[in-house]
């Protein structure tokens, strides 16, 4: 038998070739990732000629990095929108109610009645309750009541007289 017929030997530029060809079809299959998206459109727009070859590569990536961007906007309303859900639900109703007792509390502080405390009231209920003093304060009253009755007929001093 006869030796089976070998390939023939390719050309190194063929093979070269081929893998340039694996190379861009993973980058067909790897343009979601948008920072590679990126790196692919800035290559393909500093060469027109790449651009023209690779059009379709070029278009999957500016649409990937369109969606990208319509992504993170979409991201930052529903973040506002928690943000604020949480601000109604749950920091206003905080602020509201501290507020609330911050008034009331003066309110009702304003309520209270004053406490006056004279010092020297338990002193003054201990001496009534003893006869030497009543007999004291009943002579001390009859004394001021009579100054009071004899002024009453003589205009005070340093007033004239009608």
């Amino acid at each position: 038998m006869s030796p089976a017929p070998s390939k023939p030997p390719r050309s190194r530029r063929a093979s070269v070739d081929d893998e340039e060809q694996k190379a861009w079809a993973g980058f067909y299959r790897r343009v979601g990732h948008p920072a590679l998206a990126m790196e692919i459109l800035r290559q393909l727009e500093a060469d027109p000629e790449m651009k023209r070859a690779h059009l379709a590569l070029y278009l999957l990536c500016k649409e990937n990095l369109r969606l990208q961007k319509a992504r993170q906007a979409r991201h930052q309303r529903i973040g506002q929108g928690v943000r604020l859900l949480c601000g109604v639900l749950l920091t206003s109703p905080l602020r509201a109610l501290r507020t609330l007792l911050q008034r009331t509390s003066d309110v009702f502080v304003a309520c209270l009645p004053e406490v006056v405390r004279e010092p020297a009231m338990p002193r003054v209920q201990q001496l009534s309750g003893d006869t030497e003093f009543a007999q004291a304060q009943t002579a001390f009253d009859a004394q001021a009541e009579a100054p009071a009755a004899s002024s009453g007929d003589r205009p005070a001093a340093g007033t004239k007289a009608a």
